[in-house]
């Protein structure tokens, strides 16, 4: 049923104040909606008091990596240029994810040091004994086949997921309620970060295609675990999946939500916190179907920080 709601929802987008065509879409203003900051997940404070450092020390030693690091920031410009966005989204990402879930290391050097690390170790992207391959053979992928595009594909697999297999029994198999990429795709442990990103080895499954067609790197495959996990630390590569998917979080929200966000950098950080850009567009298509007055995005903890520290970040460009 969630299916076919989010179907309907993407093929009949009719918002009486959008325009008809979507190279028009409606500018999200810029700045926050929410005048303070919305509470910061229980989570990412503990582990954040975990390691005796505090929010604002966090920001600031990933604002000395950006400022210091004229490598990374030459490879983050280059790449946004490649993708058609404004190289402040990517910095927006970065600042949120080493802000909130990991702290920075002090060089990039660093990063390439991890990704070596995990470098030749035999892995593979499965939950208790079956490869995600041989699942998503099942029956109930079947209509996911005809999809012909990365995210498509892995998107429809994602909701087959949530509607026939999480926190159910199948088959006198019983599967965890929670997320598909938290049950297959974390080989090592519950809440492993990936590189410089913090990239979802699922979600640069779906940005694959995305990728090869704009950065030339070959395509990932799910059942070369060790592969995608480079694409993901090698801060060569990752990069790219990190402006794909801005790139897709803008295009999702322009062409189903008929909304603009590509000005406001804590909109898409929002959303590369959160995921699901095609989902939360049709879902705010939705709120606005017949209004008169738009319902904008709002921005969320990690996106209002973005937004609040915006003229600092743009310093570093």
């Amino acid at each position: 049923m969630r299916r076919i709601l989010i179907t309907l929802l993407l093929a009949v987008v009719s918002l009486s104040w959008i325009p008809a065509s979507a190279d028009a879409a409606t500018s999200v203003p810029p700045g926050n909606r929410n005048a303070e900051q919305p509470p910061v997940p229980g989570a990412s404070v503990r582990r954040t008091r975990g390691t005796s450092s505090t929010f604002d020390r966090k920001y600031q030693k990933v604002r000395e990596l950006l400022a210091t690091d004229k490598k990374l920031m030459s490879k983050i410009k280059s790449t946004a240029r490649a993708y058609g966005i404004d190289p402040i989204h990517i910095i927006g990402a970065l600042v949120g994810e080493h802000t909130y879930n990991v702290d920075a290391y002090d060089g990039l050097q660093s990063y390439y040091v991890k990704a070596a690390s995990y470098a030749g170790q035999s892995f593979r992207f499965a939950y208790n004994g079956e490869n995600v391959d041989d699942f998503i053979a099942r029956p109930q992928f079947d209509a996911c086949k005809s999809r012909q595009d990365s995210y498509s594909l892995w998107i429809c697999r994602e909701d087959v997921w949530e509607d026939d297999f999480r926190g159910k029994t199948v088959g006198g198999k019983s599967y965890p309620d929670n997320r598909f990429s938290a049950v297959f795709f974390q080989p090592f442990y519950a809440g492993q970060t990936f590189g410089l990103g913090q990239v979802n080895p699922l979600t640069a499954l779906e940005l694959s295609d995305l990728v090869s067609r704009t950065s030339g790197i070959p395509k990932l495959d799910e059942k070369d675990a060790g592969g995608v996990y480079k694409a993901i630390m090698d801060p060569d590569l990752s990069l790219a999946f990190v402006a794909a998917s801005i790139r897709k979080s803008i295009d999702d929200y322009r062409s189903i939500a008929g909304m603009d966000i590509s000005g406001n950098p804590g909109i898409t950080a929002t959303l590369y916190n959160l995921g699901n850009s095609r989902k939360r567009a049709a879902a705010l298509a939705a709120k606005n179907r017949g209004s008169s007055q738009p319902v904008w995005p709002e921005e969320n903890y990690y996106g209002w920080l973005i937004n609040d520290k915006l003229s600092d970040l743009k310093s570093l460009l």
